[in-house]
């Protein structure tokens, strides 16, 4: 204890002084209301002022900008005239205006084939938001980026980056024409390039329309516009990106330079890793707003005469489908049943009298 050195000694300068009682249980400054943690506003909050607030890919009731960019001023959805083709993709011409005095008896070649239910004739398709129809939803999603660089402003300069310029950045080693800004390519083009990156990865037809989610949330985020000169590198990086977080076997960028064989792998990361900056990796899609794309890409469709494949009711499949009903209906009675009333305490129980029988 004799120690100079021991631990309970004092420092010099220190020692014998005694510590006022006041400054040791001294109360704390209280925080300002607003700073107080019952006023904290929650982190989802906070992100709100930061986020934006019309973004369709976020808020399940922000119209999708597709179906407006595919919308006429006087609100009627605008119509490709289209015929049959080998690969039945749609082909745009020059429509005439409907005369409202005389009735136009011209049908379209796509009615004539398109089949309606009746009372003793059930048609059903196979496409539902939770398993679409792979070629129909790569025509849909071809036809809203159609509308996207068709309808886009025209009258201001094309705003783009450079990660998803085409000459700076090719895809083949054909050259590049000086013109490339300005020609605007078809819809069966589109159509073409997303099948090939589709059919070649393996993808499902949910990762198209996630695709399309994250298309727009780009243009929306780098207030960009996708334009002949960048639509193409655009699309890649929202397939790449949403092949690896939709699907459980996500498509390395290796294998895209196996698809695309001019490309090198340094310039698939850079296309990936921007693409997340500029997403200020929001990759998140509620299952909503995936029904609202879905919705919105079968109204598109209808208003094209892009008629998804139907198939008729037969009695194996009617009997199917009511069996897969009858046991929702049965789960959801289930799941409506009043609780099973709790076991009665022994302090509470009655005494009963039970009769014994004499021998």
């Amino acid at each position: 204890m004799g120690n100079a050195n021991a631990c309970c000694v004092a420092p010099q300068g220190q020692r014998g002084k005694k510590k006022d009682r006041s400054d040791v249980y001294a109360p704390e400054p209280e925080l300002p209301k607003e700073e107080s943690s019952a006023n904290l506003q929650h982190i989802s909050d906070r992100e709100v002022a930061e986020d934006h607030e019309e973004d369709p890919s976020n808020h399940p009731r922000a119209s999708t900008i597709f179906l407006m960019k595919s919308t006429a001023p006087n609100g009627k959805v605008l119509e490709l005239t289209s015929h049959h083709r080998a690969d039945g993709l749609l082909v745009h011409h020059s429509s005439k205006k409907k005369n409202n005095h005389h009735i136009n008896h011209h049908v379209s070649p796509n009615n004539l084939t398109k089949k309606f239910s009746s009372c003793s004739t059930i048609y059903i398709d196979d496409s539902t938001v939770s398993q679409p129809n792979l070629k129909n939803t790569l025509k849909c999603v071809a036809l809203a980026i159609y509308y996207h660089i068709k309808n886009r402003d025209k009258d201001e300069l094309c705003k783009t980056l450079d990660i998803f310029d085409e000459k700076l950045h090719p895809l083949t080693k054909d050259p590049v024409p000086d013109n490339y800004d300005g020609i605007e390519p078809e819809h069966r083009h589109i159509y073409r390039f997303i099948r090939t990156l589709f059919s070649a990865a393996q993808l499902t037809a949910e990762c198209a329309i996630i695709t399309l989610v994250y298309l727009e949330r780009l243009l929306t985020y780098a207030e960009i516009d996708i334009a002949p000169c960048n639509w193409k590198r655009i699309v890649l990086g929202a397939i790449l990106l949403a092949s690896k977080v939709w699907d459980d076997q996500a498509v390395w960028n290796v294998d895209y330079c196996q698809i695309l064989r001019d490309i090198t792998v340094e310039d698939m990361n850079a296309l990936e890793r921007q693409f997340l900056e500029l997403l200020q990796f929001n990759i998140n899609v509620p299952s909503s707003v995936y029904a609202k794309y879905y919705f919105d890409l079968r109204s598109l469709a209808d208003a094209n005469d892009l008629i998804f494949p139907v198939e008729q009711l037969s009695k194996e499949r009617a009997q199917r489908l009511e069996a897969t009903s009858r046991a929702c209906e049965e789960k959801m009675k289930e799941g409506s049943k009043p609780e099973l009333k709790r076991t009665v305490s022994a302090e509470n129980m009655s005494p009963r009298l039970s009769r014994v029988v004499l021998s």
